[in-house]
């Protein structure tokens, strides 16, 4: 059995999310059935991470195991041809078995697009999310300082969450503005379900003036998602990179979203 890692990029606005689920489309289900028929037979993969309903990604990372003997370029080219529009292999490398594209992962990268201006959007619908009211990105930059660092994120995860832990490292937060773009960039050690449409949903209303930049401080000492702000949408939101051991010899370029 060889394991094969795989970058995969896709546009989540088609698909219930990443997981396969009975009754729905999902970015694993078309991944798995192009790969089985490169490999000619059932494959089965892993992820770094599960995206939501709507969520994007430039650069997912996946694992799988095959008795199949294909070189890297077929992988690639072959899935590729098996696929729909909305996802895409990007990359195909050949790992040793002590790789796990989940539980190798040493940092993610997500980054959230927000449209800023008073009329909604036509070229971008679904790809960013749409916000009529003006917003202050310097405050948004301010409110974000508070959330960085080793942190409890209970107040900002879903009440669904699964994780056995709400601690988490978030290594930076940036928030720039690109003319009608605002921008929220993120990298941690992991990430809790929702968490981050939780922080963007408290920095817009930061932003658009309802509450003071120290508010997302207060939220984040409550340790109550109940005490929390409103969960964004998932359409601005966008898996851009995640980072392995350099012995795994993973690619690890962020890709940033067409939309910026």
């Amino acid at each position: 059995m060889t394991r094969i890692a795989l970058g995969v990029e896709y546009n989540g606005t088609p698909y219930c999310g990443w997981q396969y689920q009975d009754h729905s489309p999902s970015v694993q289900l078309e991944v798995e059935t192009a790969l089985s028929k490169v490999a000619n037979h059932p494959v089965r993969v892993i992820c770094a991470g599960r995206t939501d309903t709507g969520v994007h990604a430039t650069e997912q990372v996946i694992h799988f195991d095959s008795e199949a003997e294909r070189t890297e370029h077929s992988w690639v080219f072959g899935a590729n041809a098996n696929l729909p529009d909305s996802v895409s292999i990007l990359w195909a490398r050949s790992v040793s078995e002590e790789f796990h594209a989940r539980f190798s992962a040493v940092r993610r990268r997500y980054r959230y697009v927000i449209f800023n201006r008073r009329v909604r959007p036509a070229l971008l619908a679904r790809r960013a999310v749409w916000e009529y009211r003006p917003l202050d990105e310097k405050r948004m930059a301010v409110a974000a300082e508070y959330l960085l660092g080793e942190q409890d994120f209970s107040s900002y995860r879903a009440i669904g969450c699964q994780a056995r832990s709400p601690v988490r490292t978030l290594n930076y937060l940036r928030v720039q503005r690109q003319g009608e773009l605002v921008i929220l960039d993120l990298e941690a050690n992991a990430f809790l379900q929702h968490m981050v449409r939780n922080i963007a949903g408290v920095l817009m209303a930061i932003g658009a003036g309802e509450q003071a930049p120290d508010w997302a401080n207060e939220i984040l000492q409550h340790r109550d998602r109940t005490r929390g702000g409103v969960t964004a949408p998932p359409d601005g939101l966008y898996l851009t990179g995640v980072d392995y051991p350099d012995e795994f010899e993973i690619p690890t370029l962020s890709r940033m979203p067409v939309v910026c």
